[in-house]
Protein backbone atom coordinates (compact mmCIF):
# COMPACT_ATOMS: atom_id res chain seq x y z
CA UNK A 1 0.00 0.00 0.00
CA UNK A 2 1.01 3.41 -0.65
CA UNK A 3 0.35 6.48 0.59
CA UNK A 4 0.26 9.76 -0.78
CA UNK A 5 0.84 13.21 -0.23
CA UNK A 6 -0.95 15.41 1.77
CA UNK A 7 0.34 19.36 1.40
CA UNK A 8 -1.31 20.56 4.28
CA UNK A 9 -0.22 17.78 6.64
CA UNK A 10 3.44 17.95 5.18
CA UNK A 11 3.02 22.04 6.14
CA UNK A 12 1.88 21.41 9.97
CA UNK A 13 4.78 18.96 10.20
CA UNK A 14 7.21 21.57 8.82
CA UNK A 15 5.85 23.80 11.75
CA UNK A 16 4.97 26.19 8.48
CA UNK A 17 1.42 27.81 9.20
CA UNK A 18 -0.94 28.30 6.57
CA UNK A 19 -1.99 31.83 6.10
CA UNK A 20 -4.85 32.86 4.17
CA UNK A 21 -5.05 35.97 1.71
CA UNK A 22 -7.58 37.66 0.78
CA UNK A 23 -11.41 36.61 2.21
CA UNK A 24 -10.38 35.37 5.48
CA UNK A 25 -13.67 33.63 6.84
CA UNK A 26 -15.02 35.52 9.82
CA UNK A 27 -17.26 32.87 11.26
CA UNK A 28 -14.13 30.63 10.99
CA UNK A 29 -12.14 33.09 13.28
CA UNK A 30 -15.22 33.51 15.52
CA UNK A 31 -15.50 29.55 16.03
CA UNK A 32 -11.69 29.17 16.46
CA UNK A 33 -11.97 32.19 19.08
CA UNK A 34 -14.98 30.76 20.89
CA UNK A 35 -13.77 26.88 21.37
CA UNK A 36 -10.52 28.35 22.38
CA UNK A 37 -12.95 30.36 25.26
CA UNK A 38 -14.14 26.44 26.39
CA UNK A 39 -10.74 25.23 26.49
CA UNK A 40 -9.60 27.66 28.77
CA UNK A 41 -12.63 27.54 30.79
CA UNK A 42 -12.29 24.19 30.68
CA UNK A 43 -8.86 24.11 31.83
CA UNK A 44 -10.25 26.49 35.05
CA UNK A 45 -13.08 24.24 35.56
CA UNK A 46 -11.04 21.00 36.09
CA UNK A 47 -9.50 21.41 39.20
CA UNK A 48 -12.72 22.57 40.74
CA UNK A 49 -14.52 19.56 39.99
CA UNK A 50 -11.73 17.43 41.26
CA UNK A 51 -11.90 18.48 45.09
CA UNK A 52 -15.38 17.41 44.87
CA UNK A 53 -14.66 13.69 45.82
CA UNK A 54 -16.35 10.38 44.61
CA UNK A 55 -20.19 10.28 44.05
CA UNK A 56 -20.77 14.38 43.88
CA UNK A 57 -21.28 14.86 40.03
CA UNK A 58 -22.89 11.84 39.03
CA UNK A 59 -24.06 10.66 42.52
CA UNK A 60 -22.42 7.16 41.77
CA UNK A 61 -18.71 7.27 41.68
CA UNK A 62 -16.40 4.98 40.30
CA UNK A 63 -15.03 4.32 37.14
CA UNK A 64 -17.65 5.30 35.07
CA UNK A 65 -17.40 8.73 36.67
CA UNK A 66 -13.85 8.67 36.38
CA UNK A 67 -14.51 8.83 32.79
CA UNK A 68 -17.42 10.85 32.33
CA UNK A 69 -16.71 13.57 34.76
CA UNK A 70 -13.94 15.35 32.65
CA UNK A 71 -16.59 15.30 29.69
CA UNK A 72 -19.21 17.05 31.66
CA UNK A 73 -17.03 19.72 33.00
CA UNK A 74 -15.87 19.96 28.96
CA UNK A 75 -19.49 20.28 27.90
CA UNK A 76 -20.08 22.91 31.11
CA UNK A 77 -17.39 25.19 29.70
CA UNK A 78 -18.44 25.09 25.86
CA UNK A 79 -22.11 26.38 26.85
CA UNK A 80 -20.26 28.60 28.64
CA UNK A 81 -18.22 30.05 26.32
CA UNK A 82 -21.23 29.86 24.17
CA UNK A 83 -23.26 32.26 26.37
CA UNK A 84 -20.47 34.60 25.88
CA UNK A 85 -18.22 33.24 28.47
CA UNK A 86 -15.55 35.81 30.17
CA UNK A 87 -15.33 37.55 27.41
CA UNK A 88 -11.79 35.48 26.61
CA UNK A 89 -13.17 34.85 23.06
CA UNK A 90 -13.76 38.37 22.02
CA UNK A 91 -10.30 39.18 23.09
CA UNK A 92 -8.50 36.07 21.01
CA UNK A 93 -11.05 37.18 18.05
CA UNK A 94 -9.40 40.50 17.90
CA UNK A 95 -6.17 39.99 18.30
CA UNK A 96 -6.47 37.44 15.34
CA UNK A 97 -8.12 40.15 13.29
CA UNK A 98 -5.58 42.80 14.15
CA UNK A 99 -2.59 39.51 12.98
CA UNK A 100 -4.93 38.84 9.75
CA UNK A 101 -5.13 42.77 9.21
CA UNK A 102 -1.52 43.10 9.78
CA UNK A 103 -0.30 40.16 7.37
CA UNK A 104 -3.14 41.84 4.66
CA UNK A 105 -4.63 44.72 5.82
CA UNK A 106 -6.76 44.71 2.62
CA UNK A 107 -8.29 41.15 3.41
CA UNK A 108 -10.39 42.19 6.75
CA UNK A 109 -11.74 45.54 5.05
CA UNK A 110 -15.84 44.36 5.33
CA UNK A 111 -17.24 46.11 7.59
CA UNK A 112 -18.23 42.52 9.93
CA UNK A 113 -15.55 43.21 12.78
CA UNK A 114 -16.68 42.91 16.25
Amino acid sequence: MQLGTNPAADAALRGTPEVRAAGTDLAAMRKSARDFEAMALGALLQPMFAGTGNGSTFGTGGKGEAAWAPMLVNEYARITAASGGLGIGDMVLRHMIAAQERLHPASMDDGTAP
